[in-house]
């Protein structure tokens, strides 16, 4: 008896041990300063002795909500303006209070107290050009519908957007969507007037922009907190409590334009900070854009492309081979798996948050998704278009049926599944970049991040070695078809 207990108390220490080192994932959008802040919450867990896990350049406000409502992530860092306007869809500035509560009862969620600045939403135009039309208030563009107007993608459709912008101030223009990173080269370089802007952009002083004044109060407050699930360790919120009222306007600004302009690094800048503050006790020197970065973030490109890839071959291949010999049902089974491939890879990405979370999950089940059609099809095109006094001739050789598919029809077809498999494995390699926008990690990352900070040697970052990946993985089919295939039927491919 004595032994059972002993036994049940270990599996309780093992469990509890276990519970105990279980990471807090610590999600951000992609965008500058929501990078940053991530950071920020990641170092002063870790200083706290938790195990943090990066979920970083989840693709917007939508992306990043549905992965902390379903549990995918543990916090983020977000703005009372969104969570009001765009998640809880309340008119007007709702205070922290009624925000916790409403997010407390209806889904389990809190948020920590503001981190002390008001990151609101803006339109900006040129100094130059503001001084020439005489536009100072966002009421004034009603009487210059001649301006063009650039705009992120998230704000055109947000609740506290441009739709009810515009209706709000009774503005006629229509504006044309964006990298939100972009933006501030597109107004350098006059191919647009207007576009929207964070307050605390560090773009606004560099670029000497003019800020519209919000005339008629459309946009409400914007307090960056710390929006995180209940379940949180309490030692976790604690520490959270570190960045309340931690951070100016100035600062924020001041930092976001290190990013951009200098080219350092999130985790750098957020460390600086937070030591400076006296908030964390050490400085973490470790670079996530180093030559060790690239490595690790191509291996799980290669994972997560070749997981999808070979999941698609055991599933498409026999499917196919199967409506070669069923022909009855081939159209109805292509016509799903070519809708399937014109799902726009975001939109496939963000409707699986909620069946798969984020991650490795989703993204393999979308590049998988999209690997089945090239297979699918040219197995049953190759199979379909073997010479049939090839097939007579194996028939009246006595062949069974799997005979000879097995030892004619195949090999006679492989030149064209071959190509099928190749097809799909370089999509995969360019399709899994947009892993990085629900968290999926891979080369992705670094395009996603180079666009936030229009980081031309960042984005290059993550395309190179991508498009290196593409190209070997070309020479390797091409070698698997100097090796499988006949020498006269690969002469005839190649």
């Amino acid at each position: 008896m004595r032994h059972i207990v002993y036994i049940i108390i270990l599996i309780a220490g093992c469990i509890t041990t276990a519970a105990a080192q279980k990471p807090i994932r610590v999600g951000a959008k992609h965008f500058n300063e929501g990078y940053i802040l991530s950071e920020m919450i990641a170092l002063i867990l870790e200083d706290g002795g938790f195990v943090v896990e990066r979920k970083f350049n989840l693709g917007g406000t939508v992306v990043s909500f549905e992965a902390l409502r379903t549990g995918a992530i543990d916090i983020y860092p977000e703005y009372t303006g969104t969570i009001a306007a765009e998640i809880l869809k309340q008119d007007g500035n709702v205070g922290i209070a009624r925000l916790s509560e409403l997010l407390q009862d209806k889904w389990q969620l809190q948020i920590s107290e503001p981190y002390g600045f008001n990151n609101t939403y803006a339109l900006v135009l040129s100094k130059e050009l503001a001084d020439k039309t005489g536009v100072k208030c966002i009421t004034d563009l009603a009487q210059h519908a001649e301006l063009r107007i650039g705009m992120s993608f998230e704000f055109l459709k947000r609740a506290d957007g441009w739709d009810n912008l515009a209706k709000h101030y009774i503005l006629k223009q229509q504006p044309i969507g964006l990298e939100h990173g972009l933006a501030y080269q597109a107004i350098q370089e006059k191919r647009i007037d207007i576009t929207d802007a964070y307050s605390t952009d560090g773009e606004i002083k560099r670029y000497s922009l003019v800020v519209l004044k919000d005339d008629k109060a459309f946009f409400p407050e914007y307090q960056a907190v710390s929006f995180y699930s209940a379940t949180l360790p309490e030692k976790a919120k604690t520490l959270l409590h570190k960045l309340d009222g931690a951070i100016t306007e100035d600062e924020m600004q001041r930092m976001n334009s290190q990013a951009l302009f200098e080219q350092r690094s999130h985790r750098e800048i957020a460390n600086e900070f937070l030591v400076s503050k006296g908030i964390i006790d050490h400085k973490d020197n470790v670079s996530d854009t180093g030559i060790a970065a690239i490595l690790e973030k191509t291996w799980i490109h290669m994972q997560l492309t070749f997981m999808a890839l070979l999941a698609a071959i055991v599933v498409a291949l026999p499917i196919g081979i199967l409506l070669y010999l069923y022909p009855f049902a081939s159209k109805a089974v292509l016509y799903v798996a070519g809708i399937l491939q014109t799902i726009p890879s975001i939109a496939l990405l963000a409707l699986l948050i909620p069946l798969a979370g984020i991650g490795t999950i989703p993204a393999v089940i979308a590049l998988f998704l999209y690997a089945l059609l090239p297979i699918l099809r040219n197995t049953m095109i190759g199979l379909f278009t073997v010479d049939p006094p090839l097939k007579n001739v194996a028939t009246a050789m006595g062949l069974t049926r799997i005979q000879r598919l097995r030892l004619v029809e195949i090999p006679l077809a492989m030149p064209m599944i071959l190509a099928g498999i190749r097809t799909a494995a370089v999509i995969n390699v360019g399709t899994a970049t947009l892993a990085a926008f629900i968290g999926a990690g891979g080369l992705g990352e670094f395009i996603v991040t180079g666009l936030a900070l229009n980081n031309t040697s960042l984005i290059l970052k993550g395309a190179i070695p991508a498009a290196l990946l593409a190209i070997i993985l070309e020479l390797i089919f091409e070698a698997i078809e100097w090796m499988l295939i006949p020498r006269h039927l690969r002469q005839k491919v190649l």
